[in-house]
């Protein structure tokens, strides 16, 4: 390993559980030397990647990070990382996918992306504003939003987009507790008749939801082999979005299918 892969290798061990490390620890998690972690974390500091704090004189991630993040935000538009995963995942599962945003109480399609492998396919519009009632990504948003969102979202009347929308608010909050346990939210022609979708949700640096990535396909399609496909690929690049725009899935969430 050379000098510069033992440099980003000490970055690594930083988490949200360990935003902070001593010197004896760091060497002790990387497997180095006290001496060659000290001399690494000390090239590091002097470019701004770490920083020492406090009275124990630990270590954390620096500034320069900031500088790098709001740089690639500045040059790696949203719609584009999300247009690469989203196309990812349509040739993983041979179906549609589409990103949705979080903005107030609106939920709008941000990206989405076609595969070829059938000629009949799920079609999307631009911006479209999705019921968070009746769409599993409204449904997956709901589901890890804060309770007083959640009260705020459905105490108006819900209104019916097609004849199997649900639109009784005690019969969606009966939803909500089985799609955290299990990660992902269904919606079987609730937006759109004959439409089967997967939904996972997107969080941001504070674990909060943000949105979420969808899979939509033909109800006469959906098989219990493709349901699987779906979920276990759904989940991989949702989660790597998530990782991709710097947030992180809450305690517990589920990393795969769980049927």
């Amino acid at each position: 390993m050379g000098t510069t892969s033992k440099a980003l290798s000490l970055l690594a061990l930083f988490s949200r559980s360990s935003p902070q490390i001593g010197l004896s620890d760091m060497a002790r998690r990387a497997g180095f030397n006290k001496a060659t972690t000290h001399r690494l974390l000390t090239e590091l500091a002097e470019f701004g990647f770490v920083e020492q704090i406090g009275s124990s004189r630990a270590y954390r991630l620096g500034p320069a990070f900031l500088r790098l993040a709001a740089l690639r935000e500045a040059t790696v538009p949203l719609r584009e990382i999300a247009g690469t995963v989203l196309q990812d995942l349509s040739r993983a599962t041979g179906e549609t996918t589409h990103m949705s945003q979080l903005e107030g109480g609106t939920l709008t399609t941000l990206a989405y992306a076609y595969s070829d492998a059938h000629g009949t396919q799920v079609r999307m519009e631009d911006a479209t504003a999705l019921m968070l009632h009746a769409t599993s990504s409204g449904l997956a948003v709901l589901a890890f939003s804060p309770p007083e969102f959640i009260d705020q979202q459905l105490q108006e009347p819900l209104k019916a987009r097609t004849a199997q929308t649900v639109t009784d608010p005690d019969r969606i909050r009966a939803l909500l507790p089985e799609i955290r346990q299990r990660g992902f939210a269904v919606s079987v022609g609730g937006f759109e008749l004959d439409v089967y979708s997967h939904a996972v949700p997107l969080f941001d640096a504070k674990s909060q939801c943000t949105g979420a990535i969808a899979v939509a396909a033909p109800t006469a399609r959906m098989d219990d082999t493709l349901k699987t496909t779906i979920r276990n690929a759904l989940f991989h690049h949702t989660n790597r979005l998530t990782r991709l725009l710097g947030g992180f899935p809450p305690p517990g969430f589920p990393t795969g299918e769980t049927d």
